[in-house]
């Protein structure tokens, strides 16, 4: 039995979802296939940073102020040092990653998008995507089924190398939100990001290279964050997830393009996860419109670009404490300097303010 679709997105989370709606949005007809059902759930921190808001609003998913946490800025901090600054070019935005999947869910569906829930996809082939015992054709077929993606496998895609991985725990907490900024507590060994999410709940993240490590095993690490949460009740068990630094040298082939983490990654410490796969997916429907993916592949390399240099930079701060400690003391002496630095990490500035910031940050490490 053979069906058709104009394009057919492989994977239903938000990348997928995401790809959808913009695609729906250039007029095509569009039909969502995931083996799971909803919710989809993940283990990650929770915030969106600004970009991530902006795409939702170019997509339509609404966003209103009780589904979530307005993010005023960022925060650094460990046993010594605290920094922070305000985003500049509007807020960010945290909500329950299942409140996220229905709201796309919800805006999908208005589109008109076809959506197979508890669908597996079993293979490719020259029509189409192969669902069970029939052959779902399609002129198009975007694989959004994530970081170990079968569409990537399927089409001859896969890295080369894994550049990098790293583990990472999840769990929320009651307790009535002490900051409106997404913290990142930074120990010997992990980091520990925090997330108010509203409602008197807050998410907690450890990211570390231990595939062992809990959230109970790290408190030590973190006395401050650890006193914050000693009384407070865990709203949901613990899920754990892992968090690929990986780049393709392609990410099309023929009709079939991959977007979000199958398309690539980036370390969960950047917080750009869901901006790129947004953003990603707006440039994909644009290719598709033109009917050119290596416009898509184009767009997609200038989007990655800037996220994996600012990862490998917070990467070494993971890496060599004794650094990161130099270089959070050098930024809370320089005022408006962590704003600046913000600001270049989600692409708000120009190269030549970068360069400026660069050397700003340079003299104080000398001088620190």
């Amino acid at each position: 039995m053979k069906e058709g679709s104009g394009v057919l997105v492989v994977g239903g989370g938000p990348a997928g979802l995401a790809a959808a709606i913009a695609t729906r949005m250039k007029g095509f007809e569009v039909t969502v296939v995931d083996g799971a059902k909803p919710p989809i759930d993940k283990a990650c921190g929770e915030g969106m940073m600004p970009g991530a808001v902006e795409a939702l609003c170019q997509l339509g998913v609404t966003i209103r102020s009780g589904d979530g946490q307005v993010l005023r800025g960022v925060c650094f901090k460990d046993a010594a040092t605290s920094v922070e600054a305000s985003f500049s070019a509007g807020p960010g935005f945290a909500m329950r990653r299942i409140v996220l999947h229905q709201k796309m869910i919800e805006r999908a569906q208005e589109c008109g998008i076809r959506l197979l829930w508890n669908t597996p996809v079993a293979g490719l082939s020259r029509e189409g995507a192969i669902l069970g015992d029939r052959v779902m054709k399609a002129r198009w077929i975007i694989g959004a089924d994530g970081v170990h993606s079968r569409v990537r496998r399927w089409i001859g895609l896969d890295a080369k190398r894994r550049e990098g991985m790293r583990f990472a725990q999840r769990q929320h907490f009651r307790t009535k939100a002490w900051t409106d900024c997404m913290e990142v507590h930074w120990g010997q060994a992990a980091q520990a990001y925090v997330t108010p999410l509203g409602g008197d709940e807050t998410c907690v993240s450890l990211i570390s290279r231990d595939p062992r490590m809990r959230l109970e095993d790290a408190w030590r690490n973190f006395p401050k964050l650890a006193d914050y949460l000693k009384h407070a009740e865990a709203s949901s068990r613990e899920r754990g997830a892992v968090t690929v630094t990986r780049r393709l040298a392609r990410v099309y082939k023929e009709n079939v393009a991959l977007t979000g983490d199958a398309s690539g990654s980036v370390d969960a410490t950047t917080g750009e996860g869901l901006c790129l796969s947004f953003h990603q997916a707006i440039a994909l429907a644009e290719a598709l419109d033109r009917g050119k993916l290596e416009i898509y592949e184009q767009a997609h390399r200038q989007l990655t670009r800037r996220p994996h240099i600012m990862g490998r930079l917070l990467l070494l701060l993971d890496r060599y404490p004794s650094l990161r400690k130099r270089v959070l003391r050098s930024i809370s002496r320089g005022p408006g300097l962590f704003a600046r630095l913000l600001a270049a990490h989600l692409g708000e500035t120009s190269p030549k303010s970068l360069a400026s910031t660069g050397l700003r940050l340079g003299w104080h490490l000398l001088t620190a």
